[in-house]
């Protein structure tokens, strides 16, 4: 083991979540909304670096003791380090700052690895990562109160992931703790129920558009659906809750809905047959669908596509 590791493995503890001195590399959304939430919970934030020094004096001026300056000063006056720049520039950052022994530093990437931040830890410094599972907007106080109650994925060895822990408790989350080698899997799992989201809705406002509704329209339309949805989730779970032709194997609808995106868009019904084709296996799963009606509608998906109109 080289000298660094084990000067570091002989200090075991850091210091608690109220005696922290905390720095940000990296100013946008994250890094405000986390950083007005750490000063709400008693852990000051004194310095803040990025390469927009507009965005840097506006974190900075939303906290009582936060000063801009340099990637330098954040690591000499900082116990604990967020790096929130983009994902491209971590490990850039990483091999560019004076780390010190001792001290922490954390990347808030959800896909990440934590062996970006490598040269931080040649020098002595505890690395980890910490990602809140969540999306923040631009104004940062409605980030703010979206960030209880959000699952942070904690990726460190000890002491850090204790921590990083007591940290998620004091911000009012819940800590997941995640193994090496997961954070693409866990990120990619956030894709689905946040980014993919938006995505399956855009192919639902197109439909709308179709025959002259507008975006509008369709979301007041749509949104009380999808909230019913989300609620039914809660309460039933993945499976058990799912709704739609395919829980229920009416291959007949599905073979109208099929017709209908054929006209529209032949890519349209392409992403529509394979979602179906996932809904089978899901209805299955939670005994909703039987072994007859789940290949009433897999013929349905098998067929060739017929024209339909729009």
């Amino acid at each position: 083991m080289d000298e660094p590791h084990e000067l570091r493995a002989a200090a075991r503890t850091l210091p608690e979540p109220q005696d922290l001195r905390v720095g940000f590399i990296g100013a946008g959304r994250l890094a405000r909304a986390l950083s007005l939430a750490l000063q709400v919970a008693g852990v000051p934030v004194v310095r803040v670096a990025s390469r927009s020094q507009a965005s840097a004096r506006a974190l900075a001026d939303a906290l009582p003791d936060c000063r801009v300056g340099t990637l330098q000063a954040v690591a000499r006056d900082c116990d604990l380090v967020f790096l929130t720049s983009p994902d491209a520039l971590i490990a850039e950052i990483a091999c560019a700052v004076p780390w010190r022994m001792g001290q922490s530093v954390v990347h808030c990437s959800g896909a990440t690895p934590v062996a970006a931040l490598q040269p931080a830890a040649a020098a002595g410094a505890w690395i980890g990562g910490f990602h809140p599972l969540q999306a923040f907007g631009a104004d940062p106080r409605a980030a703010l109160a979206s960030l209880p109650g959000c699952t942070v994925a904690i990726e460190a060895e000890p002491p850090l992931d204790d921590l990083l822990h007591a940290l998620t408790r004091r911000l009012g989350c819940v800590g997941l703790t995640l193994p090496p080698g997961a954070r693409a899997r866990y990120h990619a799992s956030g894709g689905y129920a946040s980014q993919h989201i938006h995505v399956l809705l855009a192919e639902a406002v197109r439909l709308w558009q179709s025959w002259g509704a507008t975006e509008q329209q369709a979301l007041d339309a749509l949104l009380p659906l999808l909230r019913g949805t989300l609620e039914s989730l809660a309460h039933s779970g993945v499976a058990a809750g799912m709704p739609g032709p395919v829980s229920r194997g009416d291959a007949g609808t599905v073979r109208l809905h099929r017709q209908a995106l054929q006209a529209v868009d032949p890519d349209m019904r392409d992403l529509y047959d394979r979602l179906c084709r996932r809904g089978v296996d899901l209805a299955r799963q939670a005994g909703r669908l039987d072994a007859a009606g789940a290949v009433g509608v897999e013929q349905v998906l098998d067929a060739s596509p017929e024209p339909g109109a729009p």
